[in-house]
């Protein structure tokens, strides 16, 4: 019996390693400790129910355990064999318990390609990834094919880029291969910067062996001896499974010199970066792992030409390199039948903001943004209306009612002017402001502007600015007018895709709520309530007893009323702190 407990930094940070502890300790007091064996898995997704538990052969689905479950989990389903019924997952419309992911709605319309090891195996041994046919493909592309067809299967693959580009994979590898170097890279681009994103973490923490035989495999198609992961360092757990990973592969003659006994030969070093998000721009991401600044050039040359120290160099993110071993063991015919026609295989997403299961999923592309939310995602917190959707990060942009049905894959999501991006996938419901969500996204674009290009630098920096004056309520008609003027001077001028798509926010809800902008402009009104310089807060008569609560708690002294008499509010020293209608029992205190 296997006891699989996940280990993402999601559950860990819900004591997943107490868990395991507790596990380990429970077996060795009932003397069970050589026939049950604990295994540290990566994400099993669904992160809304962790610390998930998983007992294998049965699939039984533990959710959200606690340290002191274990020695209920071990006496009645280890020794007596009787499942825990507390701890199942519970369907939300049926109130029913089940017991097997498999029948669960978040998991049934998933298809796992890039994700297929997370959960299931320790990605601290190598064994366990090598039972899953770990290495086979890299065998294989060495031992029997050329470099040449390594490429053309991954071009007959249609697998196109997962880190927001949408470039094919293939023609990515075959242009790297036509120039000739003394040396050439493979560089994984595991910079993961949008808010809210996890996919590229959660994968190099699950399966982080997945991604070397990749690079490996892109090696040696294209020539290049040497692979560079560059990681960001507020990712401590993904770079530690990476460390234990390479020297691993390396030691089982993986990784290194003459692989299989063959005259290839290949290694990895791990390259870290400071979170700056324009480094998710690979000629950003090259300059930083060459120790210059973080800004990008303008292209041509491509890496693929001239890239890390000025040789051909190739760039993929996490997720691309991870579907690359199926696709040689599967076959390029099996991987092009899955998705829509422009948009092969699968997609990754982070699912958060305002939705029940939030959590990590793959789905085919062609899956719709309605099965997404409702299906896969379980539906809007709390009964609220969905709003919308954010796709593609600070790059995309929102998408509304109106677009649920919307297949996702890279052309449709452009066509409904967001985009795919690396991942990422914020619902918002109706207590958001949309004027609001497109500032937040400008203040972080913003922030991680490198500066280089004054469009970037200065544009956004304006955008902000009206922006924050419309949230204020001093803006005027005039402003929308001139939003959308610079969005599109911004989009065009800017030097790298950071500045190119910064502005989406901005013209997808100026498209999606221009009703919600004129709110705030000629009503002096947010219509969701958010923006707090357009709050007024005001005592209802009726409802008032002057039992002081409210006033006691004002911070600022802004309400005043002798006992048993109504109350007032002097708005005009109100700091809208809330902390009056927390108090209040009667429901006296509304925000207006």
């Amino acid at each position: 019996m296997y006891l699989l407990v996940c280990g993402g930094t999601g559950c860990r940070a819900s004591e997943s390693e107490s868990i395991v502890e507790n596990f380990k300790q429970e077996l060795e007091n009932k003397g069970l400790q050589d026939e049950v064996q604990v295994v540290t898995t990566g994400c099993f997704g669904f992160c809304e129910k962790g610390p998930i538990v998983k007992v294998q052969p049965d699939n039984t689905f533990y959710v959200q355990v606690k340290p002191e479950d274990i020695p209920e989990i071990i006496e009645e389903h280890v020794i007596k064999g009787r499942k825990v019924e507390r701890l199942l997952y519970e369907d939300p419309e049926k109130k029913e318990h089940i017991s097997d992911s498999k029948h669960m709605d978040f998991y049934k319309k998933q298809i796992r390609i890039a994700l297929r090891n997370c959960g299931f195996i320790d990605p601290e041994n190598l064994d366990e990834y090598i039972a899953r046919d770990g290495y086979l493909a890299l065998g294989k592309c060495i031992t029997e094919l050329k470099p040449a067809d390594v490429i053309n299967e991954i071009k007959e693959s249609g697998l196109r880029g997962r880190g927001g580009g949408g470039f094919p994979t293939g023609l990515k590898w075959e242009i790297a291969s036509q120039n000739h170097a003394d040396q050439k890279y493979v560089v994984c681009n595991a910079d993961e910067g949008d808010p809210g994103a996890f996919m590229d973490r959660s994968i190099l923490e699950g399966d982080p062996h997945a991604v070397l035989e990749a690079m490996a495999i892109c090696g040696y198609s294209m020539g290049a001896t040497k692979g560079l992961i560059y990681i960001r360092a507020e990712y401590p757990l993904a770079i530690k499974r990476l460390k234990i990973a390479i020297d691993q592969a390396r030691e089982y003659g993986l990784l290194g010199e003459n692989i299989f006994g063959t005259d290839f030969s290949f290694d990895v070093e791990l390259r870290y970066g400071a979170g700056a998000f324009v480094c998710g721009e690979e000629t950003s991401l090259i300059h930083s792992m060459e120790g210059l600044r973080g800004e990008p050039t303008i292209k041509p040359p491509f890496p693929a030409e001239k890239g890390y120290l000025g040789k051909p160099t190739n760039v993929n993110n996490v997720e691309t390199y991870a579907n690359i071993p199926v696709i040689i063991n599967k076959g390029a015919n099996w991987f092009n039948k899955i998705g829509t026609e422009k948009s092969k295989g699968t997609k990754v997403f982070a699912l958060a903001g305002k939705i029940n299961n939030v959590g990590l999923i793959e789905v085919p592309m062609g899956t719709t943004l309605r099965e997404v939310i409702f299906e896969i995602g379980g539906g809007i917190k709390d009964g609220k209306k969905f709003k919308a959707v954010q796709t593609g990060g600070p790059s995309g942009g929102c998408l509304t009612e109106k677009d649920l049905d919307t297949p996702i894959d890279f052309d449709n999501l452009l066509a409904a002017g967001s985009m795919m991006g690396s991942g990422g996938m914020i619902v918002m419901d109706e207590d958001d402001c949309m004027v609001s969500v497109a500032k937040f996204y400008l203040d972080f674009t913003v922030e991680e502007s490198c500066g280089k290009c004054s469009p970037c630098r200065i544009g956004n920096k304006r955008l902000y600015e009206v922006l924050d004056r419309i949230t204020q309520g001093k803006g005027t008609m005039e402003d929308l007018q001139r939003l959308r003027n610079m969005s599109n001077v911004i989009k065009d001028t800017s030097l790298c895709g950071l500045g190119q798509t910064s502005p989406n926010p901005v013209l997808s809800t100026l498209d999606n709520f221009w009703d919600e902008y004129v709110a705030h402009i000629e009503e002096q009104k947010c219509p969701a309530g958010q923006c707090k310089d357009l709050m007024k807060y005001e005592i209802i008569e009726e409802n008032c007893v002057g039992c002081t609560a409210c006033a006691r708690v004002c911070p600022v002294g802004a309400i005043s009323g002798e006992r048993k008499q109504t109350h007032n509010i002097d708005t005009s020293i109100c700091i809208k702190c809330g902390a009056c209608i927390e108090k209040c029992k009667f429901d006296a205190i509304i925000v207006k």
